[in-house]
């Protein structure tokens, strides 16, 4: 609630102590995480834990007071009271279900229904169900009117895709659907699954007998509320994932955002206009809002899950076109992408059968994204009214989709085969759609007594139409409800048996709680429909649209213009500049599968061009993924603009070793204002240029989804967004240690820098980054002409990586050569001299974007690289050399001898992370962002020692390990993983096994806990946790006999460490621990999650688990928000590390312990980094281990230091844990 204080404070101002909370009727996630928490500490009484914030406000005038208060609260979910509330008691009633006259008023009742419940019903929609209920001669009631909406709305149809197109008049042969699928013809026949609701699947891998998905999801509300649209947009693919089939396992996911001028305070982006003509939507977030909180909200969802975020794209863009046209990405673009895998046995659907048990698993409802189908798919945003807007934003719950996922996992690997017949995600249309998808063409009966609900007011039509998130629908024989619900027990994720399959062909939702009492008494369902009517063989829709000539100009750029003076705007472009304020704060190596992810090189520089994962950890067999998108091109020629999507994706690819390239596939993603003039003529041009470019280069598209209602209402004027395509490519990857990434070696100190052109003799600036920065488009764009050279210039490239003969690699794309060449430099923190033959305007070849690659090879490889490119066909120019390293580097480009650019490395880097340290100030604690800043300038590389031998050696005996995990844990299977490898036997132990009585600690030698974020971390890091351990008396009571014993081990790692600091099992082994972590305390110093690979010391120390590797400093990866460690006293810190209790401390690149960020990237004090007991039985660390086991899991080590990670220098770790074990048994 919010609630002000009216106190006099001096002349013409007041203050107000302002309190927030939330609506009555809306139980957080927030409150779900804290009550689970009470309930497992033993307060079994407490139903609703909610919290408040107070702020003090002085202000002036009434004006500033509101416009203050509504920057501080969620109309969503929050509102303002006038007087303290004292009871969570809701006395609202729900809205009553109602019938629509069709039958009395024809159209007209239609209509008015449409614009009462926002429906978003075109003319021909408004025709259709009117003739239908017509003709079944019985009216509609509201709940079923709001289900055909949202059911059959545009999202959740792809009515544009699959219907007729006339073109200026002249009917199209082909749907655009039909264009898509005919791309199959031209590729291996490897999907398994395709074109589905849920993922596609293909490139089977016959070893692991599973296959690999790619799935992809639009965010279209996250213009209203970034960081809840973006976190549900995530959470929505991740269950697209899990819904393929039977059911499929989650690997990692992608992000990518589009949004308007940043107009970041204080930074002047010259190509950036402001003043008249460039207002923004007061319902909309300004785009530097969407850029820090949609990344933020997708961070945040995949963090607290446990998906890591591996690839990406962000791009903005606003500007008035050549014909007066402002066209700016006001409603922007959230792209989430994902990767999974699922079973060969799971892949195809069972048929629905008479008597299976409907289940929904997951959340329970709320009134959140009411309408979002239907919402999403009005033509223009804004033309809806701001509270259908809002009421259509979902909310995130990242720890109930994860709880759910393990129940689901549970299924999937049970030991009798898997008991889930059929399973969809819920999304637009909500349990009215999914719930139809899933029974048809069976029919079901459905119970709205059986749903359990967050909020007591819900009314029918909502409880059908919500799109409230964490949420699938399943289907079970009646045999296996028990085992499910045992498995839902364990992991605490709710699970409501809703209905049955009838056999009927209808969907008839029964509401049995008496509120429709007036339906009933005429023998009426809230929902009665036949599926036929709803999910058959609709007729087509048919769009007529026009092409119109666009107005374009010739690029001019500014008399006299150097390189230095267009690099110092080019550089800075967000689609050009670093990326650093977007992966910082996602995780990127949980899971332990990670091969490949953004970032690379000794300064851990996000430059990747592909990411690469593991299907098992005991396989080097993978996947690789990677993404084209070039809209900015697409306004030149959206023919162009399509083909070079796909030609970037594919140059990204190619840096990963692939099985052929008629094995890859390719999600397809279309954000378009495609039903307003001109624009759907130009999807379809895209469209068809993809599919053609596609079948000649043999490659398919699979899957994807589309937005076509990418424009916003900003005054009078209607500004689209640039029509994009985003297509995600990918295929199995025989090894994932093969991959080349973009970072310069210069190895034997001779790397030569090679250019593959595969546009040659073109330079076009069109659509390009230079373009954009002097604020024009240009008239001619970059294409590729010749596909064929891009397939020879691919298969020769993939032979050349499985030779080894490639040292670094990147490709020709945002900011054009000088660029691509300036970002192998600053990921090698090497100097480079480039000689080039001009040919053509100094501008034209440095800044075109024309495809293709840049190559590093050995001086003794050169000869034979070229040639074999040669041999092909494809050009291959030999251009320059690495030199230098370090602060002091060189860079240094000539065009036909003349210098037209010599720079220190540093000085062009700083340039390229300007952009990206604003937002980091933005975003994270100013200190922090400078130390990071001021530290690149200045930085070599990171300082790695070996001190023993980390070949694999033999353990005796499998002492028995229990892996323990509470709600929220995520980082359980990568330590499984590395503590099987040193030879114990794993279990996998929850806290609610130990809760129930069900396990004890009896049998185990040594108990490790895990990382994650336990109960969500909503009341401190570990300290729900640490209360279950406390204060339920069977978990207490296991805990204390084991820790009283005298041949046991422990450990804890990240969420783990801070739970055995709170129960004092480390440090100096106090009853309460030194280290007293409570929240806002130990968070990290940036104020933000923290993703690194940094350097760690193993100093001489009593800890079992690090003896012998005294001496050692290891990268490691580091993934958490709150890790400060703090002490009581000084007394206390110096006591712990004079007695050797710190054996773990982040170092800087000379070896010594730092407290500098982000080297050290949570500012505890001299660097620790972990913690000991006296005894050495019992270890907890910040840093991740689990995750460095495999010398393919370090993103980036000394060309020397790379023999000895096979195994990594981290499993001795384990092993000596085994060992120990193995001695005391």
């Amino acid at each position: 609630y919010l609630h002000l204080h009216f106190y006099y404070c001096r002349k013409g101002f007041y203050c107000r102590v302002a309190v927030l909370s939330l609506r009555l009727n809306f139980s957080t996630a927030w409150s779900t995480n804290a009550v689970s928490m009470c309930r497992s500490a033993g307060l079994t009484n407490v139903t609703r834990v909610e919290l408040s914030r107070r702020f003090l406000i002085k202000v002036g005038t009434h004006t500033h007071r509101s416009k203050l208060i509504e920057c501080l609260y969620d109309g969503m979910t929050e509102c303002i009271y006038q007087h303290p509330i004292t009871s969570f008691t809701v006395e609202t009633k729900p809205q009553p279900v109602f019938e629509v006259d069709i039958l009395g008023n024809g159209r007209a009742a239609l209509e008015a229904a449409n614009d009462e419940l926002g429906l978003a019903f075109d003319s021909w929609d408004l025709d259709y169900y009117t003739s239908m209920f017509q003709r079944i001669k019985r009216n509609p009631t509201s709940v079923e009117c709001f289900d055909l909406a949202q059911s059959n709305s545009e999202h959740s149809r792809h009515w544009f895709f699959r219907g007729r197109m006339v073109i200026d008049k002249q009917e199209q042969k082909e749907t655009l659907f039909s264009l898509i699928m005919d791309t199959q013809q031209h590729s291996n026949q490897n999907n398994v699954i395709k074109f589905c609701d849920n993922s596609r699947n293909g490139a089977r891998l016959c070893l692991p007998k599973r296959s690999i998905s790619r799935e992809t999801k639009l965010t279209l509300h996250f213009c209203v509320a970034p960081f809840s649209g973006a976190t549900t947009g995530t959470g929505g693919r991740i269950r697209d994932v899990q819904s393929a089939g039977r059911g499929g396992h989650v690997i990692a996911g992608t992000a990518g955002y589009c949004f308007g001028n940043l107009h970041i305070p204080g930074y002047v982006l010259p190509w950036e206009p402001e003043g008249e003509g460039w207002e923004y939507p007061s319902s909309f977030a300004p785009p530097l809002q969407v850029a820090i909180e949609a990344s933020d909200g997708a961070s945040d969802y995949g963090n607290k899950f446990g998906e890591p975020v591996l690839s990406g794209f962000a791009r903005s863009f606003g500007m008035r076109l050549a014909n007066g046209e402002r066209r700016e990405w006001i409603k922007p673009i959230m792209f989430s992408g994902g990767l999974g895998s699922i079973e060969d046995t799971h892949v195809k659907k069972e048929e629905a059968e008479t008597g299976m048990e409907v289940v929904k698993i997951g959340g329970p409802v709320y009134r959140i994204g009411v309408g979002g189908g239907a919402a999403s798919s009005v033509q223009v945003q804004g033309d809806n009214s701001n509270d259908r807007d809002l009421g259509a934003v979902q909310r995130g719950d990242a720890e109930m989709e994860q709880k759910m996922n393990r129940a689901l996992r549970a299924c999937l690997e049970r030991s009798g085969g898997n008991p889930i017949c059929s399973i969809h995600d819920q999304g637009a249309g909500g349990n009215g759609n999914v719930l139809k998808e899933l029974s048809e063409p069976a029919g079901a009966i459905i119970y709205c007594s059986r749903f359990k609900k967050g909020d007591p007011t819900l009314s029918v039509l909502e409880l059908w139409g919500a799109e409230y998130q964490e949420s699938n629908a399943l289907l079970l024989q009646p045999a296996d409800r028990s085992f499910l619900e045992r498995v839902c027990q364990r992991e605490k994720c709710p699970v409501d048996f809703v209905g049955n399959i009838t056999g009927d062909g209808k969907i008839v939702l029964v509401d049995d709680e008496g509120g429709s009492r007036d339906l009933a008494d005429r023998g009426r369902c809230p929902v009665d429909l036949q599926l036929d009517w709803v999910l058959g063989k609709m007729p087509q829709k048919e769009f007529r649209m026009e092409r119109l000539t666009p107005t374009h100009q010739a690029l001019t750029l500014p008399a006299g213009l150097t390189v230095k003076d267009a690099l110092t705007r080019v550089l800075r472009l967000p689609a050009v500049a670093s990326k650093r304020y977007l992966t910082n704060k996602v995780d990127r190596s949980v899971t332990g599968l990670v091969a490949q992810q953004q970032c690379v090189g000794p300064l851990h520089t996000p430059l990747a061009d592909v990411a690469v994962v593991a299907l098992s950890p005991f396989s080097i067999e993978g996947v690789a993924t990677a993404i084209g998108e070039q809209p900015i091109k697409g306004l030149v020629c959206p023919a162009a603009g399509a083909r070079m999507a796909v030609g970037e994706a594919l140059t990204n690819l190619v840096f990963a070793r692939v099985t052929a390239l008629k094995d890859v596939k390719c999600s397809g993603n279309w954000m378009w204002a495609a039903k307003l003039p001109g624009e759907g003529a130009s999807l379809w041009e895209a469209c068809k240029a993809m599919c053609e470019v596609m079948g000649q280069l043999g490659i398919a598209i699979d899957g994807g989804k589309d937005s076509l209602s990418m424009a916003a209402r900003v005054g009078k004027e209607t500004v689209k967004a640039p029509g994009a395509l985003v297509i995600s490519a990918y295929a199995v990857c025989p090894d994932i240690t093969a991959t080349v990434t973009p970072d310069l070696e210069d190895p034997d100190g001779k790397g030569m820098l090679l250019w593959v052109p595969l546009s040659p003799g073109h330079h076009r600036l069109g659509g390009s980054a230079l373009a954009q920065c002097y604020s024009q488009l240009g008239d001619c764009s970059p294409d590729l002409d010749k596909p064929y050279l891009l397939t020879s210039c691919f298969n020769t490239t993939q032979t050349l990586i499985h030779d080894r003969l490639l040292s670094a690699g990147h490709d020709i794309s945002d900011g054009g050569l000088i660029s691509c060449l300036l970002e192998m430099a600053f990921a090698g923190n090497r100097g480079i001299d480039v000689e080039l033959s001009q040919g053509t305007g100094v501008m034209e070849l440095l800044f075109s974007e024309e495809l293709g690659l840049v190559l590093e090879v050995s001086e003794s490889h050169v000869k034979t690289v070229r040639q074999r490119y040669s041999d092909a066909g494809v050009e291959c120019h030999h251009i320059g050399r690495t030199c230098g390293f370090g602060p002091e580097a060189m860079v240094s480009v000539r065009v036909d001898g003349q210098e037209v650019l010599r720079e220190k490395l540093p000085n062009l880097r700083a340039l390229w992370e300007d952009t990206s340290f604003q937002l980091e100030r933005l975003q994270a604690n100013e200190l922090c962002v400078q130390q990071e800043k001021e530290g690149l300038a200045k930085r070599t590389q990171p300082y790695f020692n070996l001190t023993f031998d980390p070949s694999e050696t033999p353990t005796s005996g499998q002492p028995r390990v229990a892996v323990v995990r509470e709600e929220g844990s995520n980082g359980d299977r990568e330590m499984s993983v590395s503590l099987y490898m040193a030879g114990f036997e794993v279990w996998d132990v929850t806290m609610q096994d130990l809760c129930s009585g069900s396990l004890t600690l009896e049998q185990f030698k040594a108990v490790v806990f895990v990382g994650g974020f336990s109960y969500a971390d909503v009341l401190g890091s570990a300290k729900g946790w640490a209360a279950t351990v406390t204060y339920n008396p069977k978990a207490k009571a296991e805990f204390d006999r084991f820790w009283q014993r005298d041949d046991t081990l422990s450990l804890g790692v990240c969420n783990g460490c801070q739970l055995l600091a709170l129960l004092g099992w480390v440090g100096e082994a106090m009853p309460v621990s030194l280290i007293t972590p409570t929240r806002g305390e130990n968070s990290s110093l940036s104020g933000r999650f923290e993703s690194r690979f940094v350097s760690v010391g193993i100093e001489k120390s009593p800890s079992v688990w690090l003896r012998g590797m005294e001496g050692s400093a290891l990268g490691v990866w580091v993934a958490h928000g709150e890790g400060l460690m703090q002490f009581r006293s000084s007394q206390a810190k110096n006591r712990i590390i004079s007695g050797g209790l710190a054996p773990l401390r982040y170092l800087d690149d000379q070896g010594q312990p730092t407290e500098v960020y982000p080297l050290n990237p949570n500012g505890s004090p001299q660097g620790i980094a972990g913690l000991c007991s006296r005894d050495g039985r019992h270890l907890a660390m910040m840093p991740h281990p689990e995750r460095c086991t495999l010398g393919w899991q370090w993103p980036w080590a000394p060309r020397d230091f790379r023999a000895s990670l096979k195994p990594s220098p981290w499993l001795r770790m384990f092993k000596n844990a085994a060992a120990w074990c193995s001695k005391t048994q």
